[in-house]
């Protein structure tokens, strides 16, 4: 086999006619999902990392706008419109910015429509179900290997609701995620936690609250505080969602 290798290095031009290139010679510009005859990559599939996201509709880019502006943000809105992304990615940013020196994720333990029952090992143990969301868009942003070094060293910091109570968070970005399935006590609890330097965004659709309606508070506080000077609630819409198109069609009948 050795002496055969040898041959055909040495005799480049005799080549088996048997083995042949996937691909054409513009290999730069093959795309899968292109058209036939289409060389040049759609424009929807570029999935190159970016290190500051983009908003794809008005809210979404005044979602952003306000989270650089103020230091409590209300983004309310339906399922698929990028809220927690946007303030996962926000974190990220202002943290990678020096900005801030922690990133505090807090996110209500309750399941949706069934009781999964008690979950074994620590608190991180027993709240990552429940957080899977937020890991999946820091995972996006940071990477797997900074991602666990985050969490080790306590940059990442998991914070079950139930205890925040009595909390000072300075110097910290706050992310509340799924804040629908909050009590407005629990709401009132949070965003007084509130310390220097820091600042909070509570994220959540009040149409989806997997408590008894009554029990959500996440509409009446920010009924209450969109009022406030200071404090920014942006309300996105079906048109900003960015799953796939169907989601926005269910939503308008379901």
């Amino acid at each position: 086999m050795g002496k055969r290798a040898a041959r055909r290095r040495s005799h480049p031009q005799q080549s088996d006619g048997n083995i042949h290139e996937l691909f054409d010679e513009n290999k730069s510009t093959w795309d899968p999902l292109a058209e036939q005859g289409q060389t040049v990559p759609p424009t929807h599939r570029d999935q190159s990392f970016r290190r500051h996201i983009r908003p794809k509709s008005e809210n979404q880019a005044a979602l952003m706008q306000a989270i650089d502006d103020f230091n409590l943000v209300l983004a309310l809105g339906p399922a698929g419109t990028g809220k927690t992304y946007i303030a996962v990615s926000k974190a990220v940013e202002a943290l990678d910015a020096g900005d801030v020196g922690r990133i505090v994720l807090a996110r209500p333990a309750v399941e949706a429509g069934e009781n999964i029952g008690f979950l074994p090992g620590d608190v991180e143990a027993k709240m990552a179900p429940y957080l899977r969301p937020l890991y999946d868009a820091l995972n996006d942003r940071l990477g797997n290997k900074r991602l666990r070094t985050y969490l080790s060293d306590g940059t990442i910091e998991i914070a079950p609701i139930g205890y925040m109570r009595g909390r000072t968070l300075n110097n910290a970005f706050v992310v509340i995620d799924e804040a629908q399935n909050c009590t407005y006590g629990q709401l009132k609890m949070l965003v007084t936690r509130l310390g220097w330097n820091s600042t909070m965004i509570l994220t959540g659709d009040p149409d989806q609250t997997d408590l008894l309606p009554e029990l959500s508070g996440l509409s009446e506080m920010a009924d209450r505080l969109q009022h406030v000077e200071d404090i920014a609630c942006v309300q996105l819409r079906d048109k900003d969602i960015v799953r796939h198109p169907l989601v926005a069609s269910m939503l308008t009948v379901l």
